[in-house]
């Protein structure tokens, strides 16, 4: 645990939008595999239908007698994921009912709570953007070259676990937030927006940009889950790192760094 001095290191405006964030990233996932369990499979190209062969996944269930098996294929390999994915109480369901939002089978409840929160999420980026911009947390968010240099021997501490309490994040920490905040999420909303039929006709290059409706809606799922992969890390180093500690830094803004990082 760090022993020097308690400093200010997170500002209002960055607890604030943080905590939203993760509510509106919860209530998008969840509501996402509601979403996704109306239409079980994803494809590659502009149309999916019986006439296409570009499904690259698709997660459903067979009868066997009296029971259904799940079965996921993921290209052309076919697995059992009975217990897992495909079948949930007793019927045909991709994504368990604990895992989404509402837990029955609702495609309209999903998709209000959705959009609702995908709506929160972009205005409270927008604020977050603007409050960084002028109060200066922009900047330390983005890598300099010098971080670069020092990227290898952050990657070799952070594998010994040893972690460093400093004033300004490490290359790694930068590297991680700018890829969530400057690529994973406007990637979400740009093929979120792809999607929308209203869009298309309003920005019909959405289309042209992501190679069709189907392959946007490919992306937003494989995104999606790389946040949550970058969720359990986060949650990971924050209890290496010091759970008080870090906690107290997102609620307070306070963080006691090492010695001699004053």
């Amino acid at each position: 645990m760090p022993q020097g001095p308690l400093i200010y290191r997170q500002r209002i405006w960055t607890r604030a939008t943080h905590w939203i964030w993760a509510i509106c990233l919860f209530f998008l996932m969840l509501t996402g595999l509601q979403i996704f369990n109306a239409f079980p499979s994803l494809h590659i190209g502009m149309e999916s239908g019986f006439d296409y062969d570009n499904a690259i996944l698709s997660i459903g269930a067979v009868q066997e007698g009296d029971a259904l098996r799940g079965v996921t294929r993921i290209g052309g390999m076919a697995f059992d994921t009975t217990g897992i994915l495909g079948v949930s109480n007793g019927e045909a369901r991709a994504f368990p009912s604990w895992a989404t939002i509402p837990s029955y089978t609702s495609l309209a409840t999903g998709r209000v709570i959705h959009f609702f929160f995908a709506w929160v999420l972009v205005g409270t980026l927008l604020v977050w953007l603007v409050a960084s911009a002028v109060n200066g947390h922009l900047r330390d968010l983005i890598p300099t070259w010098a971080d670069l240099k020092t990227l290898p021997r952050d990657v070799v501490d952070h594998a010994r676990l040893r972690i460093h309490h400093t004033r300004r994040y490490s290359v790694l920490q930068k590297l991680a937030y700018a890829g969530v905040l400057f690529v994973a999420l406007p990637l979400m909303i740009l093929t979120g927006l792809t999607m929308s039929p209203s869009m298309n006709a309003t920005f019909p290059w959405l289309l042209d940009v992501f190679g069709g409706r189907q392959t946007a809606r490919t992306i937003h799922f494989i995104v999606m889950w790389a946040l949550v992969a970058f969720f359990v890390v986060h949650m990971v180093m924050i209890l290496i790192a010091g759970a008080f500690n870090e906690m107290r830094s997102i609620i307070t803004g306070w963080y006691r760094v090492d010695k001699g990082e004053e």
